[in-house]
This record gives structure tokens, C-alpha cells and sequence, in this order.
């Protein structure tokens, strides 16, 4: 089975995401459970949770099939002690919001060693960050976002994900989020059926595709290995059409959501449409 949606908006109200998701035909989708471009939010009411639940339950999402993504503040790998423990802080909180409403996985970005640290003290910065929630949470999985390695962006690497996993130390409750234009932009090509081989096969070979929990379908304006993080619509970018039919097609990525973060929301029930057709 493929879950395909899209990350939909949630204002309003959390209980509105699963709505939005169901009026485009996605049978996943993403959210944000509080403004992602601030640091606190007010506690979940038991109201707000309740009717998120009773929604997803109306309209058929069950917690796999839902990614909801942490607040773009967080870096988990701050060389400054006193920004990584508000990064921290934050992120126990994201965690236990996801444990109110339910949901099993949190997706993020790894974080940044702002060029005053080594890659691997931050590498194990945030492994560390990772460890120290998951020992304060329950039944929610830490997933890692691959980068496109913007500035002083970590997780560009396959094997960055790798050397975080390998210090995280409930291997159950970690795992990886693959976002195509960002593999694209990274340096892992994805334009032709042998790209796609090449590329997966070292996913699997540094990674593994046991830590695959989701994806992000997204084209890219950016060119191959440029570094530079910009979306586009499915098959109008340079990755072009064979990536998605490739992942549509490919067993190893099933029971996963798959979430498209394209540039064009109203034309997001036809992306999602166009996918489902290519699943044989």
C-alpha cells in the first residue's frame, strides 16, 4: 500500500489538517502542530485533540500514514550550549504534542554546526539531542530529514543519517524521511531508472532501507549536487517524471507517507491523482 498526500495546512486548528487532507484525495498527509516559525505555542486542548482525533478517524488516517514536521528554529546540534538546550526544549515539546494527539513519528531537520564545530561533534550533538527526548517519550519515532546542505545544514550525506543513527540508542525509534529535491540538490542523482538503482543502493547500503519512514515528493529547481533547496512541481523540474514513477513502483517503499511539498497546492489532488495511477 503507498500513502500519498501532502503537507496540508492546519490553520484553524490542528483537527483541520486531516479535513484538508481528504478534500485533495491524500491518503497521508504532513502538518505543522504549532506555528513552525515560532518557539512556543499554547498547550493543546483536550477539545483540539479530541476532534483531531475523531477527524482522522472520520476520514481514515491512522498514525502511520500522518508525518507531522518540528518547527524550522530547532537545531538539534547548536554549538552554543544555551541555544542547544532551548532547541532541545523545544523539541520535548514537539514530541509530546505528537503524543497527545496520537501520532507516531516526528519528522526534522538534523541541524547545523554554524562552521563552529566539527561535523562529527555536531553529528553526535545531535544523536545526543535525540537520545535525551526519546528516553522522556513514549511510541513517537525521531525521523531524520536528508538536506539539500544549504550553509551549514548536516543530513546532506547519506552517511551523516547514518553516523546519527548509529549513536541513537533505541534504534525502534529512529528512522529517516528522504526528500527528493533534496537528495537531487545533495549530489544524488534521480533522472533516469539507473540514477534511481544507483541511488537507493547506496540509501541502502549506508543507510538501510529498515529506517525509511517516509518521504517527500519533490521536484527540483535547483540543479544536480548545487546545494540549494528549491521545490518544484512533479515532472516540471530537473528531476523530472522517472524518480516518481521509479518510487511508485518500488516495493521496498510501501506503508510509508509519501508527501508532496511542490510549490502549487492547487494542484496538489492532481499530483496526488497522477501518482496513484502509477502504483501497479
Amino acid at each position: 500500500m503507498k500513502y500519498i498526500g501532502a503537507h496540508v495546512s492546519a490553520s484553524g486548528g490542528v483537527y483541520n489538517a486531516p479535513l484538508n487532507a481528504h478534500q485533495i484525495n491524500a491518503t497521508a498527509f504532513a502538518l505543522f502542530t504549532k506555528n513552525q516559525r515560532q518557539w512556543h505555542a499554547k498547550p493543546l486542548e483536550s477539545k483540539t485533540i479530541d476532534q483531531f482525533r475523531l477527524n482522522c478517524e472520520k476520514y481514515h488516517f491512522h498514525s502511520k500514514q500522518i508525518l507531522p514536521h518540528d518547527s524550522y528554529l530547532i537545531n538539534l546540534g547548536h554549538p552554543d550550549k544555551e541555544q542547544l538546550e532551548k532547541s532541545r526544549s523545544a523539541f520535548l515539546d514537539e514530541f509530546q504534542r505528537c503524543e497527545q494527539l496520537g501520532l507516531t513519528l516526528l519528522n526534522f531537520h538534523p541541524g547545523s554546526d554554524l562552521r563552529q564545530i566539527s561535523v562529527d561533534d555536531c553529528l553526535a550533538r545531535i544523536a545526543q539531542s535525540i537520545n535525551i527526548t526519546l528516553e522522556k517519550t513514549q511510541n513517537v519515532v525521531a525521523v531524520i530529514e536528508n538536506t539539500a546542505g544549504q550553509g551549514s545544514n548536516l543530513g546532506y550525506k547519506f552517511e551523516h543519517l547514518a553516523q546519527i543513527i548509529d549513536q541513537v540508542e533505541d534504534k525502534s525509534r529512529v528512522g529517516v524521511c528522504i526528500d527528493t529535491c533534496h537528495a537531487f540538490a545533495a549530489g544524488y542523482d534521480l533522472r533516469t531508472k539507473k540514477a534511481c538503482d544507483e541511488t537507493f543502493a547506496e540509501f541502502d547500503k549506508i543507510v538501510g532501507f529498515k529506517y525509511l519512514r517516509a518521504m517527500h515528493l519533490n521536484d527540483a529547481k535547483s540543479e544536480l549536487a548545487s546545494h540549494v533547496d528549491r521545490h518544484d512541481s512533479l515532472g516540471k523540474g530537473n528531476i523530472g517524471k522517472t524518480a516518481f514513477e521509479y518510487i511508485m513502483q518500488d516495493p521496498r517503499i510501501d506503508e510509508i507517507p509519501l508527501i508532496l511539498e511542490t510549490i502549487n497546492p492547487d494542484i496538489w489532488a492532481d499530483e496526488i491523482a497522477w501518482l496513484k495511477s502509477l502504483h501497479k
